[in-house]
C-alpha cells in the first residue's frame, strides 16, 4: 500500500510514521506540509491512499474538492482534531473517504489506513457520535450528490427547504405557507430535482452546507418523506 502523508505539524507526521512503520504492507511514498506539495507529490508519485489533515495550517478544506476532481481514484482519509457536525459534513460532501479523529486509538487508526485503502469507509466512533448527535445518518450522506455548479434556488424553495430541515411534513408547511399539499408536494419533487438528491436527507445536507440553517437548530424527522 502506498500511502502519502498530508499534515503540517512536524510531530504528527513522526507520530503516523512510527505507528505505520509496524505495518509491513504499508509504504509511505510522500509526507506534504502545504496544499502545493501534496498537489505536487500526487501527480508524482503513485498513491492509494491520502493521509490528510485539512484543518492543519498550510491546508484547507477546499483542498479535498481539488484532490477529489483531480485525483477521483485516491481515497481520502481525514485525520483531524475534533470538529463541529457541519464541518465534518462539508468534509464528507467534498470527498473525503473516511474520517478518523486524531486521539482515537492506534489500533483504530490502522484499521482506518487498512479498510480506506481497499476501498470501505471507515469512521471512528466519535466522528459517527458527533454527526449521530446532529441526527444525520452517515448512509445518507450521498458524496456524489452537489456539484459545484450554481444551483437557481428560488426564494419560495429556500423557505421550503428551510422548513423540511427543521422537521416539518408537508402539510405542517402546507398550513404555514397556506399553499395545498399538492403544491407543497410539487416544490419538494422540484427541490430534489435541482439539488440533484434523492431523499430529505439530502435537502437537511444542502441546507446545512449553504448555511440556511445551522446543524444543531434543526429536528431531522424520519418520516420517510421523498
Amino acid at each position: 500500500m502506498k500511502l502519502l502523508i498530508a499534515d503540517s505539524s512536524d510531530l504528527v507526521r513522526l507520530g503516523i510514521r512510527s505507528l505505520l512503520k509496524t505495518e509491513l504492507e504499508i509504504d509511505i511514498v510522500g509526507e506534504a506540509v502545504n496544499s502545493e506539495e501534496l498537489l505536487e507529490m500526487l501527480g508524482s508519485f503513485e498513491t492509494d491512499l491520502v493521509l490528510l489533515d485539512y484543518t492543519s495550517s498550510g491546508f484547507e478544506i477546499d483542498d479535498i474538492v481539488k484532490l477529489h476532481k483531480s485525483f477521483p481514484n485516491v481515497p481520502i482519509l481525514a485525520v483531524t482534531p475534533e470538529q463541529s457536525a457541519q464541518t465534518l459534513v462539508d468534509a464528507l460532501r467534498s470527498g473525503v473517504t473516511s474520517y478518523v479523529k486524531k486521539d482515537c486509538s492506534f489500533p483504530e487508526i490502522i484499521d482506518a489506513v487498512k479498510q480506506t485503502a481497499k476501498g470501505d469507509r471507515f469512521f471512528c466512533g466519535q466522528i459517527l457520535e458527533t454527526i449521530q448527535r446532529a441526527n444525520l445518518n452517515v448512509e445518507d450522506i450521498d458524496i456524489d450528490a452537489f456539484s459545484c455548479d450554481a444551483v437557481a434556488i428560488s426564494p419560495r424553495e429556500s423557505e421550503i427547504i428551510i422548513m423540511i430541515a427543521e422537521g416539518f411534513t408537508n402539510a405542517q408547511i402546507a398550513d404555514k405557507l397556506f399553499l395545498s399539499n399538492h403544491t407543497i408536494n410539487t416544490h419538494r419533487k422540484n427541490i430534489m430535482a435541482k439539488l440533484g438528491v434523492k431523499n430529505t436527507a439530502g435537502i437537511v445536507m444542502y441546507a446545512v452546507k449553504t448555511n440556511l440553517i445551522s446543524p444543531n437548530k434543526f429536528l431531522f424527522t424520519a418520516e420517510g418523506e421523498a
